[in-house]
């Protein structure tokens, strides 16, 4: 694999249980790369490690006068310097490649799970912690897969050099072959204490993250309510505890670092003095001693990456345990996750070829019995604002946690038995917090779609003129499609940014749209204005609004009202207004005392002097059109 390849066409299916094996599954994907790397490694580290044998056989040559030995013995250096120059190029290349395409494998799974997820992403997972896994996360997991040839092309190199200096020199060998794998395992009692901590300073930065990515979020609030000093406070001490952690976990890789240094030392200043022993005793010649000292020196280079594969090692694996977390979720379904879902039943949902189709029809959930015709606009009134969220999760064929509910209908066939992009090209839900990425607004509303409604009239059924206005005068561009929008759409107030989402959905022209608050943060005068370009535009298709709203509860063709997770009433939004108090009192705002006036009223027999079909319904609705005005 090189890098001019990415992004993969399939990063495949990863291995989530745990993080070392997600890091065991990452590394066989990657087997050519590695295999790539430690060749070139090897060339590396082998042609350092032939260096003191031939400076030895050097020494010795000019001791002994011997012009052809020495002759040979720097045409050999100079082969071996040839092979480490070529040899650590191309190593730092094939490593670089290994880390970048294994970050870049990351990053696919992340974003494949993120598409698969949806919104349930971050009911389950915090968003900061998304976002750190999907940066500082994938660059520690790649440094470890990047490392990792290196290590193994050090430790083969390692052995090479101590087996060959047992061979060369018995009396000097042995002792360097049973030093220097005490040498690499020393550090090991204290690597799990510097895990430890490396975990606790990546959990720290972890949580400081997730405070900085909400403390930005909420800041227009935050300055809204004074409350930025407070959330400062908060980061600060966040942040102190990151550099309390990390100190912690730089001061045990420095005791590390420090005993990497001090026994290769000790071992060296007992090897010169047993080796001068020795050669006085003429056991050994100088070019020996000479070689094997040259090869325990040279050995700290390779015997150093035995501590980096312990520092990558102990970074990566929580990072990796935190990616295989994100990366094991799964679509919950009512029959289970996604990948165990049964199939839709056969001649519904699918084509003869296999191949699945859109369903059409009536959008019908079982668990609250709510019913959805298909053609026409249908408002839910729900009095608890989650539960019309997790409604219109449900609704959408990914039910966040409520996996043991009947999965909701679309012309008789299950949407959890669809595969999710059949799901989602047949009922397009919009959160009531939907997200605005940056870029021009051309780019905003090219989404897939039918082509049955273009930008023009979803902006105008969104009554979204007043936008593009303040976009093309906060922009050089005379086009207000080629107008910049910053990240979610900050420069814009709440209203407008509510306004282009709704038209973003519009423009998909889905066989069934969920909308969950489309208008909550406008006027009613743009919201009645919105209400009647909805209902034109959608006309003939299948359209579920979940609001509270006067104003698009009149308009809709049909209303349903759910109380305590299940359909309470059924009509239109001027009969269930009188008909119906609890309906009334979600809708009209009505308290408790006034509910039991009007009760008491109805009892006695009493009715206003201007009492005539329908009156009391636009009543409420003037009522509660005056309050949402003056808010």
């Amino acid at each position: 694999m090189h890098i001019r390849d990415l992004p993969y066409a399939d990063p495949g299916e990863p291995d989530a249980r745990s993080g070392p094996r997600f890091l065991l599954w990452l590394g066989r994907n990657q087997l050519s790369g590695q295999l790539k790397s430690l060749g070139w490694g090897l060339l590396h580290f082998l042609g350092i490690a032939a260096l003191p044998y031939m400076v030895g056989l050097a020494v010795q040559a000019v001791i002994d006068g011997s012009g052809t030995r020495l002759a040979l013995a720097g045409g050999v250096i100079l082969l071996a310097g040839v092979a480490i120059a070529g040899g650590d190029t191309m190593l730092h290349r094939t490593a670089v490649t290994n880390w970048i395409t294994a970050a870049a494998r990351v990053q696919q799974l992340l974003a494949r799970r993120t598409a698969r997820l949806g919104a349930a992403l971050t009911r389950r997972v915090a968003a900061g912690e998304v976002v750190a896994v999907s940066t500082g996360d994938v660059e520690k997991i790649g440094w470890f897969v990047e490392a990792l040839s290196r290590f193994a092309a050090a430790a083969v190199t390692v052995l090479v050099v101590c087996v060959g200096l047992v061979v060369y020199q018995p009396a000097l060998g042995v002792i360097v072959a049973i030093g220097i794998p005490v040498l690499a395992i020393a550090v090991l009692p204290l690597l799990p204490r510097a895990t430890r901590r490396a975990d606790h300073q990546r959990e720290k930065a972890g949580r400081a993250t997730e405070l900085a990515s909400d403390t930005v979020a909420g800041l227009r609030v935050l300055r809204g309510i004074g409350g930025e000093e407070l959330f400062l406070e908060r980061y600060r001490l966040a942040s102190q505890e990151v550099r309390a952690a990390a100190v912690r976990s730089a001061r045990m890789w420095a005791v590390i670092s420090a005993i990497q240094v001090l026994l290769p030392g000790l071992l060296l200043i007992g090897l010169v003095w047993h080796g001068v022993h020795l050669a006085r005793e003429g056991r050994v010649t100088v070019g020996e001693l000479v070689t094997v000292y040259s090869a325990v020196m040279l050995l700290n280079y390779p015997l150093r990456h035995f501590e980096e594969i312990a520092m990558a090692y102990s970074f990566s694996r929580p990072s990796a345990k935190r990616a295989a977390r994100v990366l094991s979720l799964e679509r919950t379904t009512a029959g289970g996750t996604e990948e165990g879902t049964p199939a839709a039943p056969a001649g519904a949902g699918a084509a003869p070829g296999g191949e699945p189709v859109v369903p059409a029809g009536d959008l019908y959930d079982p668990a609250t019995g709510l019913l959805a015709p298909a053609g026409r606009l249908t408002a839910v009134v729900c009095g608890d604002p989650d539960a019309a969220g997790r409604l219109a999760e449900r609704l959408g064929g990914h039910p966040a946690f409520e996996t043991d509910l009947p999965s909701v209908r679309l012309g008789g066939v299950p949407l959890d038995g669809l595969p999710l992009d059949t799901a989602r090209t047949a009922v397009l839900v919009q959160d009531k917090d939907p997200v605005l990425l940056s870029g021009t607004l051309r780019s905003l509303l090219d989404v897939p779609s039918s082509g049955g409604v273009g930008p023009q009239r979803a902006l105008a059924a969104a009554q979204c003129a007043d936008v593009l206005d303040a976009l093309v005068q906060g922009s050089v561009a005379d086009d207000p499609m080629d107008a910049h929008l910053t990240e979610r759409g900050r420069s814009l107030s709440g209203g407008q940014r509510q306004r282009l989402a709704l038209a973003r959905s519009l423009v998909t022209d889905p066989e069934a749209l969920v909308l969950d608050e489309p208008t909550s943060a406008v006027d009613s005068h743009t919201e009645a204005r919105i209400a009647d370009g909805l209902r034109e535009l959608r006309a003939g298709r299948t359209t579920v609004v979940l609001t509270s709203s006067p104003l698009l509860l009149d308009r809709a063709e049909r209303v349903v009202f759910l109380r305590e997770g299940e359909v309470a009433a059924v009509g239109v939004h001027r009969e269930l207004v009188v008909t119906q108090p609890g309906y009334r009192a979600v809708v009209t705002r009505e308290t408790d005392e006034e509910a039991a006036e009007e009760a008491g009223t109805a009892r006695a027999g009493h009715r206003p002097a201007d009492d005539g079909p329908g009156s009391a319904a636009p009543r409420a609705r003037v009522n509660t059109i005056d309050i949402e005005e003056t808010a």
